[in-house]
């Protein structure tokens, strides 16, 4: 008898099966160690990313090889809006994806296109070569897969964007929305200043475009007690941490911690 395999249930699908804000963390070091410990801890999703940090295809499926062996769900950004990356991340077995900068309709029907086979997209088809399909072993994988076994999520990180969201929410096969405050932020010349009332308001416009669409939404928001708001106000998920801030931060409260004083340590011999 051939072998069959069967993929996880997509972000679109975990979100659905809840009733509770889904809690993620980034991973930006590419670190395997660190992807186990975190894919490990009990946190919900976690959000591999591809655009800001120096991640290869190689390690981003070495990710998601390790976070396959627990509950947690992988979520990959990818760099940019390309129909040929999209299906490199695809086939190497990226599900649930992130696409940054998404500005307008044609922007996010760019992006649907890209993760469809045809005819409703230009999605290469290479199933039988792929982890995506795992090697042709998922059973009709390629009649499947583009309503059933990959989800979409559209970043909304500029004014234009915020503009333009009740258009991309209603784009066929777009399954989320994901507000990006500091981007945002810096697009209505308020760079550094995602709290700023202003840019607040212009998220809390795409909240409500998400809702009126019947469409999940979901935020970046490290300070836990903003993050705890936004999960009190219902939003679907909420990405609250990072590996790569989350050493940085805890490993200046241990130096503090014990060296109060600051670094008597001699300087270093300059060469």
């Amino acid at each position: 008898m051939p072998h069959t395999a069967a993929l996880p249930p997509t972000f679109k699908q975990v979100m659905a099966a809840t009733d509770r804000s889904l809690i993620g963390m980034w991973l930006c070091s590419g670190s395997p160690m660190v992807t186990e410990i975190a894919a490990g801890s009990g946190l919900d999703w976690l959000m591999i990313d591809g655009e800001h940090a120096p991640l290869s295809l190689e390690t981003v499926q070495r990710q998601l090889q390790i976070a396959a062996a627990y509950r947690v769900t992988p979520v990959v950004r990818v760099p940019t809006n390309d129909k040929v990356l999209i299906k490199q991340y695809l086939d190497l077995g990226a599900q649930n994806l992130i696409v940054p900068m998404v500005n307008s309709a044609a922007d996010a029907e760019a992006a649907v296109s890209a993760l469809r086979y045809p005819p409703q997209g230009v999605r290469g088809v290479g199933a039988a070569l792929s982890r995506g399909a795992r090697w042709n072993r998922v059973d009709n994988y390629l009649h499947r897969a583009n309503d059933e076994l990959v989800s979409l999520l559209v970043q909304i990180e500029t004014a234009e964007a915020v503009a333009n969201a009740a258009e991309i929410a209603a784009v066929d096969g777009v399954d989320g929305m994901f507000i990006g405050p500091n981007d945002l932020a810096a697009s209505m010349g308020l760079i550094g200043q995602p709290s700023h009332p202003d840019v607040k308001q212009q998220m809390q416009q795409v909240i409500d475009v998400a809702r009126a669409h019947n469409m999940p939404v979901g935020i970046t928001e490290f300070n836990l007690n903003a993050a705890q708001e936004y999960v009190d106000a219902g939003l679907n998920f909420v990405l609250a941490g990072a590996d790569v801030a989350l050493l940085a931060r805890s490993t200046e409260a241990l130096a503090t911690r014990f060296i109060a004083g600051g670094d008597t340590r001699p300087e270093r011999a300059s060469y």
